[in-house]
């Protein structure tokens, strides 16, 4: 039977370091593959096994990661959660995941509950009732306690914490501007509470795009709407006056139900109403028609957030106390032009 053996025996057999070792059985891109193979290949020879409670105890570390977010049903959300356990898994990490649905005490439970003991960091996008609360004081404990927390998408600047977003300002601009430069000229808005971070930032970009075309910003025309049905209930209204020939919708649930609302109107999408969507999902892409999206990159974001947290998780101890020491990511978006505008 072949013995087993550590890491430490290991590292002193192929005069390398201890922290080599552990990344080449992890199979981390920080090791070259000469190296990795060679470590990898001793281990097997000798029978290697990690203690995984062992060094559970002995770093305070589970190597899982909780990852919090508003709702499932948007595919924005199930990209991200792609991309962070892809590298998640790159580096050893397993992944958590919990739903908010929304609700600032289901975000409070659900952390409480990762943090005690369970992960090693969070990531998180924040639920509508937090935002509009503005009650951050879980999420202000948890880090407090020594573990750092990534935010994605929905975040809030009044919590020192990396960060990974999308300039939504500009997105929504570009995507206002695309339809102007396709002659469209009364164009609705149909986006969430201006509570919510990435509201807010949309309809600030809705409103520069109309400014820097002359075009006046028509307050009835952007519709703030909690669900699908109150969406539906508000642009019918705007399609029986005939007040608009083009939508930017912060979701692609919101534009399928735009689109389906038109065709039962029997008004010809993109003829007479050009959609544009946030969210480049499945929906989009096999609706009829096809629908032109902001595409938010969801995998890169997730992919991101979880480098920046495994990054805090594998540094040394350090105190963090000010915005100057934290980052903030912006990933690229592009517009996907498809049948709804063309």
């Amino acid at each position: 039977m072949k013995r087993k053996v550590t890491l430490k025996q290991i590292a002193k057999e192929l005069d390398v370091s201890i922290s080599t070792v552990s990344k080449s059985l992890r199979d981390s891109p920080e090791i070259s593959e000469e190296t990795r193979l060679k470590v990898q290949a001793f281990a097997k020879l000798y029978n290697y096994k990690p203690n995984n409670i062992a060094l559970s105890l002995k770093n305070r570390k589970t190597k899982t990661i909780g990852v919090i977010i508003p709702e499932i049903v948007h595919h924005f959300f199930s990209t991200v959660i792609s991309g962070v356990e892809s590298v998640a898994n790159e580096y050893g990490y397993s992944v958590v995941v919990c739903l908010s649905n929304e609700s600032f005490d289901k975000e409070v439970i659900n952390m409480e509950m990762l943090a005690n003991g369970s992960i090693d960091g969070f990531i998180m996008s924040l639920s509508k009732e937090t935002q509009f609360k503005k009650d951050f004081h879980h999420i202000n404990e948890v880090i407090s306690q020594g573990m750092p927390v990534v935010m994605f998408d929905r975040i809030t600047n009044e919590i020192f914490c990396d960060k990974v977003i999308i300039d939504d300002k500009q997105a929504a601009y570009e995507a206002v501007s695309y339809l102007i430069e396709k002659g469209r000229k009364q164009i609705a808005l149909v986006t969430t509470a201006d509570y919510v971070s990435v509201g807010k930032l949309r309809t600030d970009g809705y409103m520069k795009a109309l400014a820097d075309h002359d075009i006046a910003v028509n307050e009835k025309l952007i519709i703030r709407a909690d669900d699908e049905i109150q969406c539906k209930q508000e642009v019918q209204k705007l399609l029986e006056q005939g007040a608009i020939d083009g939508v930017l919708a912060v979701n692609e649930l919101y534009a399928v139900t735009i689109i389906k609302t038109a065709n039962k109107m029997q008004i010809a999408v993109p003829e007479q109403l050009a959609v544009i969507a946030f969210t480049d999902g499945i929906i989009s892409q096999y609706a009829t028609p096809t629908i032109t999206t902001v595409s938010q990159n969801g995998i890169k974001m997730g992919q991101t957030a979880a480098k920046m947290l495994i990054d805090r998780l594998e540094e040394e101890e350090t105190e963090y106390s000010t915005a100057e020491q934290y980052t903030t990511e912006v990933i690229e978006t592009n517009l996907i032009i498809r049948d709804s505008t063309n």
